[in-house]
C-alpha cells in the first residue's frame, strides 16, 4: 500500500474504522462468503415490532444500513420492517464519497441510502462529517496530516458543507464530529487527530457551527465510546469526566452541540459485574442537565470470553443488552436506540475481530438465518419498560 494512513488505537477496539482507514471497508463478507446469495428463510410472527414498541414510550427504534446489505432483500425486508431511523453505516464515509484526494465527491451511495430510508418512511442519522478515519487506501498519511491549516480547512469544511447541503431537510440528525475525546487529556480532546493537528483546536466548533448553518433543522451530534466499562486503554470513568468536560467547554463557547451520541459497544463478558450502572445513570443525567439530548447510535455486544456454545452465549449476549438498556433508558432525555446492524448475517465485528476459537459473532438480535435470538426478546422488553418520554421525532411510517 505505500504509506498507510494512521490506524489509531481506537482502530484496534473498532475494528471498522480500521478496515475504513485500510480499505478493507465495505465489502459484501459480513457473514457471508464474497458472492454468496443469502438463502431466503421466513421469520416468524414477531407481533409489536421494535420500533412500534420504542414508539410507545416516545423513544425512536433503528439500525444502522449499508447499500451494499440492500441487496439482499431478506435482510432489508426486516431492517424495513423493524426500523424507524437509519444510520449511514458505509455510504458517508470518505471511502465512500472521495475515495482519493484528487476525486470528485460521488454521492451516488449516499442518494441510494436516502431513497430507501424515505421509500419505507424512516429517518436518517447521517455520519460522519468530521472523523479522523473513514478514508482509504488511495489517502496517505501525508495527504491529510501533512495538510497545512488553508489546505486542511478547504478539504474539511468544504466535503462537510457538500454533504450537509445536499442532503438539508432530509435528515433527522447529523453525526459532526466523532470519536474525539481523550480520557487522558486535561480538556479531553485528543490530539492524535489530523484536524486537531492540521486546522487546530477550534475545529470542533466551527464543525458544529457550519453544520447548523448548512442544515439548520437537523440535531446535532457528538459521537463517543467507551463509557460503559474500562478496558486497556481508558477507565470508563474518566472518559465519562472527559465527555463532560468537551461539552462544557462547547456549550461555554455557544457551540450548537445539541446531543451526546453513545456508542455502547458492549462487552458480554462479566458485563454486569463490571458495569457500573448508578455510575452510568449519572452520567447520562449531567450530560442532559446540560440541556442535551442523547442517542445510543451504535448499540452491539461482543462475545468474546464466551463458550461456543450458541445457547449460553446467546444468554449472556441478550443478559448484556437488558442490564445495559435497563439503566440507560431510566433517562427521559435518551431519545433514540439504535444497533449497529440488525442481523449477524452482517456484523462488523465478525469481519474485522474474529474470535479466536473460529465461532461465529452473535452481537446481534437476528442470527445470520434472520430469526430472532434471546437479544431480540432483551431489547424488546427494555423498550416496552422504559419510562415514557416526550419523543424527539415521530419517523413519516408513524403519521
Amino acid at each position: 500500500m505505500g504509506e498507510a494512513f494512521r490506524v489509531s488505537r481506537r482502530s484496534t477496539l473498532r475494528g471498522a474504522a480500521g478496515a475504513a482507514a485500510l480499505g478493507l471497508a465495505g465489502r459484501p463478507a459480513f457473514g457471508l462468503a464474497q458472492g454468496a446469495t443469502p438463502v431466503a428463510t421466513p421469520v416468524a410472527d414477531l407481533g409489536t415490532l421494535l420500533w412500534q414498541v420504542a414508539s410507545g414510550n416516545g423513544l425512536t427504534y433503528g439500525t444502522s444500513l449499508a447499500t451494499w446489505q440492500a441487496d439482499d432483500p431478506d435482510y432489508l425486508r426486516i431492517v424495513d420492517r423493524e426500523a424507524a431511523i437509519l444510520f449511514t453505516e458505509d455510504d458517508l464515509l470518505w471511502w465512500r464519497l472521495k475515495p482519493t484526494p484528487d476525486a470528485e465527491l460521488d454521492f451516488q451511495y449516499a442518494d441510494r441510502f436516502y431513497e430507501i430510508a424515505e421509500s419505507q418512511g424512516q429517518l436518517v442519522l447521517a455520519a460522519h462529517l468530521v472523523w479522523d478515519e473513514g478514508f482509504g487506501e488511495g489517502w496517505t498519511d501525508e495527504d491529510i496530516w501533512g495538510l497545512d491549516e488553508t489546505a486542511a480547512r478547504s478539504l474539511l469544511f468544504d466535503t462537510l458543507d457538500a454533504m450537509v447541503t445536499r442532503y438539508q431537510g432530509r435528515t433527522a440528525a447529523w453525526i459532526v464530529v466523532n470519536e474525539m475525546i481523550d480520557a487522558h487529556e486535561a480538556d479531553g480532546m485528543r490530539r492524535d487527530y489530523p484536524w486537531y493537528e492540521t486546522v487546530g483546536p477550534s475545529f470542533a466548533e466551527e464543525a458544529f457551527f457550519a453544520a447548523q448553518e448548512a442544515d439548520p433543522g437537523a440535531l446535532l451530534i457528538l459521537n463517543e465510546f467507551g463509557f460503559e466499562t474500562d478496558d486497556e486503554f481508558d477507565a470508563a470513568a474518566d472518559k465519562r469526566e472527559k465527555a463532560l468536560i468537551v461539552i462544557d467547554n462547547l456549550l461555554a463557547a455557544d457551540v450548537p452541540v445539541q446531543a451526546l451520541g453513545v456508542q455502547a459497544h458492549l462487552d458480554a463478558a462479566d458485563f454486569a459485574a463490571r458495569f457500573d450502572a448508578d455510575a452510568y445513570r449519572q452520567f447520562l443525567a449531567d450530560v442532559a442537565s446540560r440541556g442535551l439530548k442523547i442517542l445510543i447510535t451504535e448499540m452491539d455486544v461482543l462475545d468474546d470470553g464466551l463458550p461456543a456454545d450458541v445457547a449460553p452465549r446467546d444468554a449472556a449476549i441478550a443478559e448484556a443488552y437488558a442490564t445495559y438498556l435497563d439503566a440507560a433508558l431510566d433517562e427521559p432525555e435518551l431519545a433514540a436506540v439504535i444497533t449497529f446492524g440488525l442481523s449477524d448475517r452482517y456484523t462488523w465485528l465478525q469481519e474485522d475481530y474474529p474470535r479466536e476459537d473460529g465461532a461465529e459473532r452473535r452481537p446481534l438480535l437476528f442470527d445470520a438465518d434472520l430469526q430472532p435470538k434471546p437479544a431480540y426478546a432483551a431489547v424488546k422488553g427494555a423498550l416496552g419498560a422504559a419510562p415514557p418520554r416526550q419523543s424527539l421525532w415521530r419517523a413519516p411510517r408513524e403519521g
